[in-house]
This record gives structure tokens, C-alpha cells and sequence, in this order.
């Protein structure tokens, strides 16, 4: 069993030492390129078209309702840090709304 590992451990060596060592030629590596290219191709190209059958099938997921928010998903232990100190930092119709109070 020891042996086998051993001798495992040198092929694994012997095969990055080879790797390393830059005698490919250009067109080896040009074929190898183009075997992950057609691979990558061969397994991305199934999952697109899953990916677009599933969203096709299964339709767009449901959203909350537009509308103010229930009581218990605005609490606020303390105000925000901005000027507009009720309003989440990307909820521009209540910055709008925050900043026309303010002019008045």
C-alpha cells in the first residue's frame, strides 16, 4: 500500500515537473486551449438553456406589494444618520417627500 503511494506521489511529481518545464509546442497548446474551450462550451450551453426553460416554466417570483410598509418593518431603535432621518438611504420617494417638508 505504502508503495503505491509513494509511487503515486513521484508520477504526480514527475508530471508537474514536466508541466513546468515549458517543452509543449505551440500547437499542443493551441489544442489544448481549444479542448476547455469546447468543454466549457458543452457544459455551459445545457445549463443556459435549463436555466431559461426553468424561468420560463416557473415565472417570476412575487414581490412585495408597493405601498407603505406594515408597522412592524419600520421600527426604529434610532434615527438614521442623514438628514432625512425616517428614510432608508435608497427609498427615493420618501427623500423626495423629506425634503419637500423641509422647504416648506
Amino acid at each position: 500500500m505504502q508503495k503505491e503511494v509513494v509511487a503515486q506521489l513521484r508520477a504526480r511529481i514527475a508530471l508537474q515537473k514536466e508541466i513546468e518545464s515549458g517543452n509543449h509546442s505551440h500547437a499542443e497548446e493551441l489544442n489544448e486551449m481549444w479542448k476547455w474551450v469546447k468543454i466549457s462550451i458543452m457544459v455551459a450551453a445545457p445549463v443556459c438553456v435549463l436555466t431559461v426553460a426553468k424561468d420560463i416554466v416557473l415565472g417570476e417570483h412575487a414581490h412585495r406589494k408597493e405601498g407603505p410598509l406594515p408597522d412592524y418593518m419600520n421600527i426604529r431603535n434610532k434615527p438614521f444618520p442623514w438628514e432625512c432621518e425616517d428614510c432608508a438611504l435608497f427609498d427615493q420617494k420618501c427623500w423626495d417627500k423629506c425634503r419637500a417638508e423641509k422647504a416648506a
